[in-house]
């Protein structure tokens, strides 16, 4: 791909971006191409080495606050007539409690996800005290001299630290999967916009 293939297929990806966005985007990736070519690469070379357009949406999109892309994707193309407006406000009872009700069961959603993981960790928690609170009654066990309740306490303890271990993975590996959802919703939030724009 050539230097005007990239520049086209960047512009195309970015055209729910503000105009001013776009421009400074495309003039920072023209000269990078440009100093990769003085520095001796040939055009297609120096579009290779600055990376996939796709990617390169992607990133500038992650990067965009979502507030800037609605602003740009609701800014009118030309002012509401009159009927358009009378529409909006006689339709409001209708589409103002559905628009607060989506926003309230997305919102819902993700607050039980992280319900879930701050409860999973609560586990956690209590588990690994537990396991040293067995260990603890474990060695007073032992100085008082009951065996049987040292064995218990001990086997009790290293059973809650197994699972302990086990289940901070898992908390983890949640935590993780959380996080990374989070991201791929906004950005597919974020395409949405994108995408209006554009018409793909």
């Amino acid at each position: 791909m050539n230097k005007q293939e990239f520049l086209v297929r960047l512009q195309q990806g970015l055209a729910g971006l503000p105009q001013d966005d776009v421009t400074e985007r495309m003039v920072f990736y023209s000269e990078m191409i440009d100093d990769r070519v003085e520095d001796g690469l040939t055009e297609e070379e120096a579009v290779a080495q600055v990376g996939s357009v796709d990617d390169i949406v992607a990133q500038i999109i992650q990067e965009t606050p979502i507030t800037k892309l609605v602003r740009e994707a609701v800014k009118p193309k030309r002012s509401l007539r009159a009927w358009e407006i009378v529409l909006l406000v006689l339709g409001s009872p209708l589409w103002i409690p559905l628009l607060v009700a989506a926003f309230a069961i997305v919102l819902s959603i993700y607050v039980v996800i992280w319900a879930v993981i701050i409860s999973l960790w609560a586990v956690e928690l209590a588990l690994a005290l537990s396991s040293l609170a067995c260990m603890a009654w474990g060695f007073m066990s032992v100085i008082r001299g009951d065996a049987l309740q040292a064995t218990a306490a001990f086997g009790a303890g290293f059973v809650l630290a197994g699972v302990s271990i086990l289940l901070f993975y898992g908390c983890l590996a949640a935590s993780k999967g959380a996080v990374a959802l989070t991201k791929k919703v906004a950005l597919w939030i974020k395409s949405l916009f994108i995408k209006k724009e554009d018409g793909r």
